[in-house]
């Protein structure tokens, strides 16, 4: 790790024999904005495979998967590693306007699949019936703040069912209950604890924050008006943070036989 980093052009850090992943971690945190695009660019760089393809392009096909949402891209040209700007998007497609009624029609998954009991599973549904119902009424703030309780109330379900490994993350509130936690810190520990996708963590904090408008006087302040196209990337992003999360649910399962 000492070696990648002083081919970064960051020689200051030398790794002191502690766990690899937070000393990454703490030294990332220390980078400038520039700083990151060197490793960036160094994680891409064919110098760094020694010329091997396959690796090559699984480096680049990677990061470009993480940076896809943050409006960046890798590209080789020539033997050297490029970052170019790009419209930020979700990696799973959004569907088009004319396709927008079915997708607002989409049926509630079988909440009970995440092992959830029949009065809170049927609780989570009603929502979702009353989601669709704001959708096609075009009250799509009142659709938005559902979603987000939504959201909420999975992960909340999902995190205070794994209390251990929940409370062990580093992101997670220190000394708080998890029923204490805001949604913010819900979305961070999940991805830390590999239950949310990057790209999906990133959007939910989107959705949380029109979530917030439930404010009238954060509303007067942003001038924020959630319009149709809002709440299709966000009932998009509700339908993939339950992908990701009823999937988290199954490995664990699994890792509990």
């Amino acid at each position: 790790m000492t070696r990648f980093f002083e081919s970064a052009g960051l020689s200051r850090f030398k790794h002191d024999g502690s766990t690899r992943k937070w000393w990454v971690l703490n030294c990332l945190k220390q980078c400038s904005d520039e700083e990151i695009r060197q490793v960036i660019l160094t994680l891409a760089s064919p110098k760094t495979y020694k010329g091997q393809v396959k690796q090559i392009e699984l480096a680049v096909r990677s990061l470009n998967e993480i940076l896809c949402f943050e409006g960046l891209k890798v590209e080789i040209q020539g033997v050297e590693p490029v970052l170019l700007e790009i419209e930020p998007r979700l990696l799973r497609p959004i569907k088009m306007a004319e396709q927008a009624q079915e997708e607002f029609d989409a049926d509630p998954p079988d909440f009970e699949q995440f092992g959830m009991d029949a009065e809170l599973a049927n609780l989570l549904k009603i929502r979702w019936d009353e989601i669709r119902k704001c959708l096609q009424s075009e009250a799509y703030l009142a659709s938005i703040i559902l979603m987000g309780s939504l959201l909420e109330g999975v992960l909340y379900w999902v995190l205070t069912n794994n209390p251990e490994k929940s409370n062990r993350a580093s992101s997670a509130p220190k000394n708080r209950p998890i029923h204490h936690w805001t949604l913010s810190q819900m979305i961070d520990v999940a991805h830390e604890l590999g239950w949310l996708g990057i790209d999906v963590k990133k959007f939910a904090h989107s959705l949380r924050e029109f979530r917030n408008l439930v404010h009238p006087y954060r509303q007067k302040k942003e001038g924020a008006i959630p319009d149709k196209d809002t709440c299709r990337i966000s009932w998009q992003v509700v339908q993939a943070s339950l992908n990701d999360l009823f999937n988290a649910v199954i490995l664990i399962n699994n890792a509990k036989v």
